[in-house]
């Protein structure tokens, strides 16, 4: 385990990871099935989460990755969203399935549907393993989700602050004062 005073209280332990990411796949298999499933990593954060989802699903599947940036080094949103990497081939007429780390106020995510829905794909819905309902500012359509979290920091299995603590293999928040 990585000691460090700035990571704090364990959120989502790593069994209860692998359990949820195990339970989530067989539904999207459920629900995808007979269909070539495109999966949408929205990175860096939902590197970890998609690759262990990826290994669950029983669909045919393919993968692209956009960046996008509305943080920065901060703790809040900025709520302005740059595109930072755009996918590699075309979307349209496609099965896609958005898969993020946290939903946070929804500003983002909110911004990616808007793009990619513009994009004219079959299907577009949203696989995202951490929500905080409390800190929701727009209505969004999340179809699966792994676990509501409270209204803290959260650190760990690919997010990070600042760029650390993406290697820690549970989720935790980040201790005050950090």
């Amino acid at each position: 385990m990585v000691k460090d005073p700035a990571i704090g209280d364990v959120l989502v332990q790593r069994d209860d990871l692998a359990h949820r990411v195990q339970a989530l796949g067989e539904e999207i298999t459920r629900d995808y099935a007979g269909r070539t499933l495109l999966l949408v990593g929205v990175l860096k954060g939902a590197m970890f989460f998609l690759s262990d989802l990826m290994r669950r699903l029983e669909v045919p599947c393919e993968v692209d990755f956009m960046a996008v940036a509305s943080y920065g080094s901060s703790t809040d949103s900025s709520g302005v969203v740059r595109i930072l990497k755009d996918l590699d081939a075309s979307i349209e007429g496609r099965d896609v399935l958005i898969v993020e780390d946290i939903v946070d106020s929804g500003l983002t995510l909110s911004y990616l549907l808007r793009t990619l829905k513009a994009r004219d794909p079959a299907s577009l819905e949203v696989c995202a393993l951490l929500t905080k309902p409390e800190r929701r500012k727009v209505n969004l359509p999340i179809r699966y989700t792994g676990f509501e979290i409270p209204n803290r920091f959260a650190i760990g299995y690919g997010l990070d602050y600042a760029e650390r603590f993406r290697n820690l293999p549970y989720v935790a928040v980040l201790a005050d004062g950090a």
